[in-house]
């Protein structure tokens, strides 16, 4: 196993505080209907530590599940995240910063649109919902989603800066 893919005790403290920081903004901001910064903070990590993000990820799904309960509505969780990860992981490394501002914000939101189909297929198995009843829940479900897309455009502003800052951050502790 190469030196790379091993954790620094550094890297799971931080990765920890990171997951943390994730679970704590959305306790903040659960007085807002589908207005949190879960999936900057995903693209953001992504960014950064690109298949180390999954860690902060999952302490973050890990704490939600133990603060709210490990009940059916968190089975997706285990993978909708995970989605948001893939797609930051296969835009490109070097993006140039005017192309990036916009493909951020847009991709966060286009998840946050997309978060009620995303979730159907758990939905529909665990509660053994027809195809039609699976569509009709995601179309009842439709006016939370672009309210979630609208949240996660804002928030998606803050990805090119926020990862700009922590990649210096992890670079001065690696320096130093």
């Amino acid at each position: 196993m190469s030196t790379q893919n091993k954790l620094s005790t550094f890297e799971l403290v931080v990765f920890a505080m990171l997951g943390t920081l994730m679970f704590v903004s959305k306790i903040a901001l659960e007085f807002l209907p589908n207005i949190h910064l879960l999936g900057m903070f995903t693209m953001t990590y992504t960014l950064v530590f690109r298949k180390k993000a999954l860690i902060p990820i999952y302490v973050y799904v890990m704490l939600n599940g133990i603060y709210a309960g490990f009940n059916m509505w968190w089975i997706p969780y285990l993978y909708i995240w995970t989605i948001l990860w893939g797609v930051t992981m296969l835009l490109p490394k070097k993006m140039p910063k005017k192309v990036a501002m916009v493909i951020y914000p847009t991709v966060c939101a286009l998840h946050g649109l997309s978060f009620g189909t995303l979730y159907a297929p758990a939905q529909a198995i665990m509660m053994h919902m027809s195809r039609k009843a699976t569509l009709s829940w995601i179309v009842a479900g439709l006016p939370w989603d672009c309210i979630h897309a609208a949240g996660n455009l804002g928030a998606g502003l803050l990805i090119l800066p926020l990862s700009n800052l922590l990649k210096k951050l992890m670079l001065r502790k690696v320096r130093a």
